[in-house]
């Protein structure tokens, strides 16, 4: 068995605004860093094999609570929200010609204009969880976060999710040859010593 946990980047400015950002690479904000910089992972991840995306905003996340340099992957990048990057989730909301959807009515196969759907980024994702050698930390997206909690737990993307993606926790997918599971409770951050 191989251990996966999934931990999502720090806030930017964009994450406040309520932008999506998808592929832009928007870093974290100076509130995030600081944040950041006050913890560190449990001693039981401290020598798992560490990934993060490339974008700057995972790569400074995993650099900051780790004290090392990730192995970046394309693999690991946000989903496309192609037209809709840059927007605000609320304002298109609000609008009914805008055409948006929030992910958790969209299905495997839904895509934003000029986008990606849920189910190119797993097609993306899963030869790269099937390379993992060892237990492993992946520093990303709520995008693929959820792709990958989804294939964990068997959701759709048709409802709400059965699982929150919450800020420096580690979600933990337990992977076998037969199946993943995801752990029950996600694992906290530590206070980094003063």
């Amino acid at each position: 068995m191989i251990r996966l946990a999934l931990l999502r980047h720090g806030h930017t400015e964009w994450n406040r605004a309520g932008r999506i950002q998808g592929r832009t690479d928007i870093p974290l904000d100076a509130e995030a860093k600081r944040d950041l910089s006050k913890l560190m992972l449990p001693t039981a991840w401290q020598e798992a094999t560490l990934f993060s995306s490339p974008l700057s905003r995972a790569t400074d996340t995993a650099r900051i609570v780790a004290g090392k340099e990730p192995h970046t992957d394309p693999a690991l990048i946000e989903m496309n929200w192609g037209a809709w990057e840059g927007k605000f989730g609320k304002e298109m909301r609000a609008d009914p010609d805008s055409g948006y959807r929030d992910i958790e009515t969209w299905g495997w196969n839904y895509t934003p204009p000029d986008g990606e759907p849920p189910l190119a980024l797993l097609n993306r994702l899963e030869p790269w969880v099937a390379q993992l050698q060892g237990d492993s930390i992946a520093v990303c997206h709520i995008g693929v976060m959820r792709v990958l909690l989804a294939r964990a737990t068997g959701w759709q993307f048709d409802g709400p999710a059965p699982f929150q993606i919450k800020r420096n926790r580690l979600y933990i997918i337990e992977i076998t040859d037969k199946d993943w599971h995801l752990q029950n409770e996600p694992v906290r951050l530590v206070a980094r010593p003063t």
